[in-house]
């Protein structure tokens, strides 16, 4: 393939700034077009030439898709030029952890019970803005771990424009049952105060009535979804960890010292399902084993996250099931990749199993025990798998946006439509020919505003401005040899918009 011509932007807007607030007041609501020369489209799942995209910065949404009857183009004053590169709707991100960072940094039980708050927010915004350039207009993220409903608070600022980042539909707690998913040391003596405290990592549910009630607590956090575990390795203390030095290793393990386990019965499962229903929330559920995922899919769960293993040989039915109750299989093979290799290649053989078999699938790597930024992993392996370019990249795109629950995110995004969101990235090469494309992303516009063009970031850091006229001139202050000073209404100034006078 050629060499992708650069960006080219034939005007560019000015947002009006408010001193010292750096928050942008007011966005031009003029459309601008974006011309393309090859776009995929998730719905025809095909690479689609010679469209141009009409969109409103105002109201963030896409105003027309048209197919142009050639490559020409009429360019005016706010539209971008993308000929010359593959332009796709904004990534999603299915499986996320905005408040976590590579496990091989640190792992997870460390991050959530040592680092500080204050730590673990910076690093959430940094990884925010790392995914953003990414290509990632979406997250998804399933879990604060351990920081309670700090993931809705950080929507809220990306929403308010206060820091750059993908679009957050956020989980808050993941439920879990009595002694399931909590940080376990050994070191815990009860309630006499000689042991170690450690922070709260899910929000223990049991019973119909108790899940029910934990559903109610998500929604009233902020939750736009819903996660619990179906399952978890939940006996750690029954053969604990090995640790380096004398006495610090079990002799005689068991086969499996660890199994995944199911956390909550058929019931439950229905329960919190139900619940949710009424909220109007989806729900995801994580299964490290099919059984537990057999029962959460039957439970009607929009999501199953991960499945590593098939112990007890259900894999035929749970594909039966998932494609009968329409559930879409989230495969978090980016993070499986960390798995030993006879483990990882298995996760892989049963995606193309699923996919051969009818499985809905949607791409999300469980971002945030690798790098948030490296996303793309995700579709990468899939392709690796069997599965097509075409599919993977819809995995990425429209099957995400399904699996935030479709209408009930709120938003429409994931593909190309008129009211959908204008979400819009470019890479600069083709990924039907360079398995590694998805890492080159050279432009990303999120709800109509431009974030990264000609592969560099723009506008991360909003700069205040000084007004065009404060009202302060020194014509003002010439009064002052004659013993009068200036009429002044405040001791300190209003903030001021550009082109407007202060208040008096």
């Amino acid at each position: 393939m050629s060499t992708p011509a650069p960006l080219t932007v034939l005007y560019t807007y000015k947002a009006k700034m408010c001193v010292p607030h750096s928050v942008i007041m007011t966005i031009p609501s003029t459309t601008f077009h974006i011309h393309t020369s090859l776009l995929f489209d998730p719905k025809k799942k095909a690479f689609v030439k010679n469209v141009s995209i009409e969109v409103n910065p105002g109201m963030g949404e896409i105003v027309s898709v048209t197919e142009r009857p050639g490559e020409s183009f009429s360019a005016k004053d706010g539209d971008i030029d993308l000929t010359g590169k593959v332009v796709l709707p904004g990534l999603v991100d299915s499986h996320t952890h905005i408040f976590l960072h590579s496990y091989e940094e640190r792992n997870g039980t460390q991050q959530m019970r040592d680092q500080s708050a204050v730590e673990r927010i910076v690093r959430a915004t940094n990884h925010a803005r790392a995914a953003l350039l990414a290509g990632y207009t979406t997250y998804r993220d399933l879990g604060t771990e351990a920081l309670g409903n700090a993931d809705a608070n950080l929507r809220d600022c990306v929403n308010r424009g206060l820091t750059p980042g993908p679009r957050l539909l956020v989980a808050t707690d993941a439920l879990a049952s009595s002694g399931s998913y909590e940080l376990r040391v050994e070191n815990k003596l009860g309630g006499n105060g000689l042991g170690l405290s450690v922070p709260r990592a899910s929000d223990v549910a049991d019973g119909v009535d108790g899940v029910r009630a934990a559903v109610r607590r998500r929604v009233g956090e902020g939750a736009d979804l819903i996660k619990f575990y179906s399952d978890y390795r939940r006996k750690t203390m029954r053969f604990p960890p090995d640790v380096p030095g004398p006495g610090g290793r079990v002799l005689f393990p068991p086969k499996r010292r660890n199994p995944a386990v199911p956390l909550y019965s058929k019931e439950e499962m229905e329960a919190i399902v139900k619940e949710a229903q009424l909220a109007e929330i989806p729900v995801a559920a994580h299964a490290g084993e099919t059984k537990a995922a057999l029962w959460a899919a039957d439970a009607g769960v929009t999501t199953i996250e991960h499945i590593f293993e098939d112990t007890a040989e259900l894999e035929q039915p749970l594909f039966q099931k998932m494609v009968e109750k329409k559930t879409i299989w989230i495969p978090t093979l980016a993070t499986a990749e960390a798995l030993p290799a006879d483990m990882f290649r298995e996760c892989k053989l049963r995606v193309k199993r699923a996919y051969d078999h009818g499985v809905r699938l949607a791409a999300g790597g469980d971002t945030g025990t690798f790098s948030h930024g490296l996303n793309a992993r995700e579709v990468e392996i899939m392709i690796q798998c069997g599965v097509s370019v075409e599919d993977s990249l819809e995995a990425a795109t429209i099957s995400g946006w399904e699996a935030c629950g479709g209408d009930l995110s709120g938003f429409r995004f994931g593909w190309f439509e008129k009211g959908n969101r204008a979400d819009i990235i470019a890479l600069e090469t083709d990924p039907r020919k360079d398995e590694k494309a998805l890492r080159n992303v050279s432009f990303v516009m999120k709800d109509g505003r431009v974030w990264k063009r000609d592969g560099v970031a723009a506008d991360m850091i909003s700069v205040p401005q000084w007004p065009e006229d404060d009202g302060n001139t020194s014509e003002e202050w010439s009064d002052l040899e004659a013993g009068s000073p200036p009429k002044m209404s405040m001791s300190v100034p209003l903030p001021v918009c550009r082109g407007q006078k202060r208040a008096s």
